[in-house]
């Protein structure tokens, strides 16, 4: 999808159509999460601090993420996919891999697929995709990056080295911000330069990946999509305005934090059976401590306590510690269906609170109901 969060916001709010625009946090520490193709003339990416972006772009507008309404509106642009394929591996909310080979007796060319769902998307969801047709998935992941916005780039089988050749080698998926530099240092500065080097050059570059760095320049991928593709690990974490230090208000976020966890299992229909929390400091260095919990489970109460013991016991060995970031994740993770595999036990996210708190957040949004405990003491006085 094309700026997806910034452009459902234009969609939804018309005066924000043709505008300037970033999704993100507007504080000091904030981030954008999407830009708009408007800001991004000045040079606004995704992830770059919001203050650099309004030193680039003064006039940009600031809206903050609404992350349920993005599902919401993914939700029914996977649905258009699945009139054409099954073999569907999302990436995330907006980006997706479509195996469609089973389908072309029933649906015509890829190609023409690809022209199908583009138009549906823009009918019934008044939004624009990008895509890349070709014989194999990173072949398509950077033909869907080279017409945007509102791009269709189809890739034949021989026409593989003349498309990737020519491209930079930073257009490489996976490649790294800092490894790519690196490999431009060693004067390689496009995709067929890296493809044709010799070994010993790759091998000093990338090590025992030589051999599979040259054949990702040379499009060689033999990935399937996996349609049942299974999440290894949910997180959610906030980077703060100004550092916290141990105390009520630093609970209150980890319970938040915990609370949107456990709400992404549910989601997922996942149970985890261990909780991380990720900690860093005003000085940038990071801790990571977890736990396991057992059975596995996709309560709440049970992920923030894991959660608040793992901090309380950091705490305890670094008092006084300002903290920039907190995090709270969870691994280990199986189906909810799977349970008895774990435990004869009746669960306890089987208690009915999480699910109503759940139902109400998808209608209403995210701030519509809170746990007391995680909102500040003064902030509960003034509620």
């Amino acid at each position: 999808m094309d700026a997806f969060y910034a452009s459902v916001e234009q969609r939804d709010d018309p005066r924000l159509a043709g505008l300037p625009l970033i999704v993100g946090g507007a504080g000091p520490r904030g981030v954008v999460a999407a830009a708009s193709y408007e800001v991004r003339r000045y040079g606004v990416r995704s992830a770059m601090p919001t203050r650099r972006a309004l030193e680039l772009c003064p006039q940009a507008l600031i809206v903050p993420p609404r992350m349920a309404r993005y599902r919401e509106v993914s939700r029914q642009v996977f649905a258009i996919f699945a009139r054409y394929t099954p073999e569907i591996e999302g990436l995330s909310l907006d980006e997706a891999y479509l195996d469609v080979t089973a389908s072309l007796a029933l649906h015509g060319p890829a190609p023409h697929i690809a022209a199908r769902i583009k138009t549906d998307i823009q009918r019934e969801c008044a939004l624009t995709a990008s895509v890349g047709v070709a014989p194999n998935k990173l072949i398509a992941k950077i033909a869907s990056d080279l017409d945007k916005p509102d791009g269709l780039t189809v890739v034949s089988a021989d026409a593989v080295h003349a498309l990737l050749d020519p491209l930079p080698v930073t257009r490489l998926p996976g490649l790294g911000r800092k490894k790519g530099q690196e490999v431009l240092a060693a004067g390689l500065a496009t995709l067929g330069e890296l493809r044709r080097a010799d070994d010993a050059r790759l091998r000093r570059l990338f090590g025992t990946q030589a051999q599979r760095m040259r054949e990702r320049a040379g499009g060689i991928d033999e990935r399937p999509v996996q349609s049942e593709h299974r999440e290894q690990s949910i997180s959610a974490e906030r980077t703060f305005d100004h550092d916290l230090r141990d105390g009520a208000p630093l609970r209150a976020e980890l319970l938040r934090l915990a609370d949107r966890t456990s709400q992404r299992l549910r989601r997922a229909s996942l149970l985890a059976g261990c909780v991380t929390v990720k900690i860093r400091r005003a000085d940038f260095s990071t801790f990571t401590r977890q736990q396991g919990i057992h059975p596995h489970s996709c309560d709440s109460r049970v992920i923030a306590g894991a959660a608040a013991a793992l901090l309380a016991q950091w705490s305890r060995e670094n008092p006084g510690a300002a903290l920039r970031l907190l995090g709270v994740g969870v691994s280990s993770l199986a189906k909810s269906a799977q349970i008895d595999l774990f435990s004869q036990q009746i669960p306890a996210e089987s208690a009915p609170l999480d699910p109503v708190l759940d139902r109400i957040r998808e209608k209403f949004g995210q701030s519509a109901i809170l746990r007391a405990g995680s909102v500040a003491r003064g902030a509960r006085e003034r509620h």
